[in-house]
């Protein structure tokens, strides 16, 4: 009885080893592409890190310079200096 049963099973055997190879360049096809995105990501990464204290250093620069508008302007709410949403931006006089 096993005598008959080993023919099917190594032919089961066989078209599984088929398959399995006939999948092996996809597997690698999509290693390689994962290779690939790790290294983008890597690169990515090594930017952000370069890149990211000078964003900061920028940012810190523009919120001193806010700062000295709000101050020049009057303080954080601007009624100080008499300002209304309606008030000139310049000194000049407005246009005839």
């Amino acid at each position: 009885m096993v005598v008959h049963a080993l023919p099917g099973q190594v032919s089961r055997a066989a078209a599984r080893a088929a398959r399995a190879l006939t999948s092996l360049p996809r597997i690698a096809i999509v290693l390689t592409e994962l290779r690939d995105a790790a290294g983008h990501l890597e690169r990515l990464a090594t930017f952000a890190a370069e890149e990211l204290p000078e964003i900061v250093y920028q940012l810190e620069g523009i919120r001193e310079q806010l700062t000295a508008i709000e101050n020049r302007l009057g303080g954080r709410d601007g009624r100080q200096a008499g300002l209304t949403p309606a008030a000139r931006r310049t000194g000049s006089p407005p246009p005839s």
